[in-house]
């Protein structure tokens, strides 16, 4: 009984060492495609061929995401004064969504849990949403300061 047991053990810890390793190899892919990713979006200029916005088009309105695309853009080229211009609430939280996914993604693939979201605080994430839904709202109104706030509208007031 006690040779079963260790056979068992063993076969065990064979089976996590080598789904551990699939994380592994999964993290690792996932990162290559996000590289792949930001290199498409460096040398793809949105400028010349913006990415649509679904609800601008249907609606004329800005969503909280409008101007993401041409922010990343600037960001991947050092520009971080245009990027703020085109979507100052995403450049923000940009370094914040990053660390959360390499964090999720690094504690998954060693761990094979989520670890994470248990130390994120509910109201936390309460005011971030909050903060997003009236930046969308304040962003679309026709009024002088907050007008700063559609796609580029910082810049061209600099400008």
């Amino acid at each position: 009984m006690n040779i079963k047991w260790k056979e068992y053990e063993t076969a065990v810890r064979e089976t996590v060492k080598r789904k551990r390793s699939i994380r592994v190899l999964s993290v690792l892919c996932i990162a290559l495609a996000a590289g792949a990713g930001a290199l498409y979006l460096y040398y793809h200029n949105p400028y010349s061929y913006p990415l649509p916005c679904m609800i601008y088009a249907f609606t004329g309105f800005y969503c909280p995401g409008c101007g993401a695309g041409r922010a990343c853009y600037s960001i991947l080229h050092g520009r971080i004064f245009d990027a703020f211009s085109y979507n100052p609430v995403m450049t923000v939280m940009l370094p914040l969504i990053g660390l959360y996914i390499a964090a999720r993604l690094i504690d998954w693939a060693v761990t094979g849990g989520n670890h994470i979201d248990r130390k994120i605080s509910i109201r936390m994430l309460t005011w971030i949403l909050g903060i997003v839904l009236v930046y969308g709202v304040v962003r679309n109104i026709p009024v002088f300061p907050f007008t700063l706030l559609a796609p580029g509208g910082l810049a061209e007031f600099i400008r």
